[in-house]
């Protein structure tokens, strides 16, 4: 049994990450930042014999980070999964944007996951062979050729950054980082013409972190497991 803290599990793909870590026996930490409008999540919880619990984080602010610290107490971490984004405001583009969103974009998807991991870093080390994974984006490389998103674009490209200096930075506590594009999914943000289910996006998130090992880290994956080019 694996204990793993997911960000974001309240809808889409973190909410599968969730089902299908919890299918699988494992401890599930639950993370959202509105956990009494959370309606899907909840029901899991309950309904999974105390495997899933569910905590109030918001990643784009510190005090809150250090709550949820307090709420995992000294309880070793083996995955945890940054899972929690924003879109950053709409529309994006040259003539109009928004820069409190943007702003906000940035502290949700770029600082979050560093100080999610800073709050946790003891959990991660208590763990044998910890992994970090980021739930990241295609649009955040520089071989993706695609306008607009600004917010959103640039703060992915900025936690693939954060992610691949932490990948060098834990190397020496055995700790495996990575990120991950989860494909074009079916969720609030993707829409419903997207690619795949959430479902989908989750089978492959997960079956790649299964797989990762300290020869990986610092790795951007596709949810399909091949590796996607920066």
């Amino acid at each position: 049994m694996a204990n793993v803290l997911i960000t974001g599990s309240n809808r889409g793909i973190g909410l599968e990450l969730a089902r299908a870590y919890a299918a699988a026996g494992d401890r599930v930490f639950a993370c959202c930042r509105s956990p009494d409008g959370a309606e899907s999540l909840k029901a899991l919880a309950s309904s999974s014999g105390g495997k899933v619990t569910v905590h109030a984080v918001d990643v784009g602010d510190g005090a809150s980070i250090a709550t949820l610290g307090k709420a995992v107490g000294d309880t070793p971490i083996d995955i945890l999964i940054n899972n929690a984004g924003v879109l950053g405001g709409h529309p994006q583009t040259l003539d109009s944007i928004d820069f409190d969103a943007w702003m906000d974009a940035l502290k949700v998807m770029t600082i979050g996951p560093f100080r999610v991991v800073q709050t946790l870093l003891s959990n991660l080390k208590a763990a044998s062979g910890a992994k970090i994974m980021t739930v990241t984006s295609q649009l955040a490389a520089s071989t993706w050729p695609f306008g607009t998103t600004y917010a959103y674009s640039s703060a992915k490209a900025g936690v693939n950054k954060v992610m691949q200096t932490l990948a060098l930075d834990l190397k020496g506590d055995g700790i495996a980082v990575s990120m991950i594009h989860p494909g074009w999914v079916k969720t609030d943000m993707g829409g419903p013409g997207a690619d795949i289910t959430p479902e989908e996006s989750a089978a492959g998130i997960k079956s790649v972190i299964a797989g990762l090992s300290m020869a990986d880290t610092g790795k951007f994956y596709k949810w399909n497991g091949d590796i996607h080019p920066w």
